[in-house]
């Protein structure tokens, strides 16, 4: 691994619309590609453009994945600037994605935690990295 590799983390939904709206409408996230019935599935990449990492949603037509195992599934984003962690809340907020407690009560201490619609957490965490 070095500092130019790229991360693509991706994971299968069953419910693609509602992961869209959650990353980009939600997040902000830019769409940077997308593709339709390529061997039977459906899919978005997500990220903004030149940072090194991506996320992509399949879904399987005719399949079914399920929740996530846990509550303590999380993306976490370190926003160390408050200004921009609150705007990043409040947008969330505005598209009608409500906080929820984490599940380790260590990231309600500096951060907001939202569930998308499978059940994975992104965490908005007012703290730089690395702390």
């Amino acid at each position: 691994m070095t500092p130019q590799t790229t991360l693509r983390i991706a994971h299968p939904t069953d419910h693609l619309e509602e992961l869209l709206r959650f990353y980009h409408d939600g997040l902000g996230l830019e769409i940077l590609a997308s593709f339709e019935n390529h061997d039977g599935l459906d899919g978005v990449m997500l990220g903004k453009l030149g940072a090194p990492y991506h996320f992509e949603f399949t879904h399987h037509r005719g399949h079914t994945v399920g929740r996530a195992p846990t509550q303590d599934n999380l993306l976490v984003f370190y926003l160390p600037d408050m200004e921009k962690w609150q705007v990043a809340v409040a947008r969330m907020q505005a598209h009608g994605f409500a906080p929820v407690p984490s599940y380790n009560p260590y990231w309600d201490k500096l951060g907001k935690t939202f569930e998308d619609a499978d059940g994975y957490r992104v965490v908005l965490q007012n703290a730089a990295w690395p702390l």
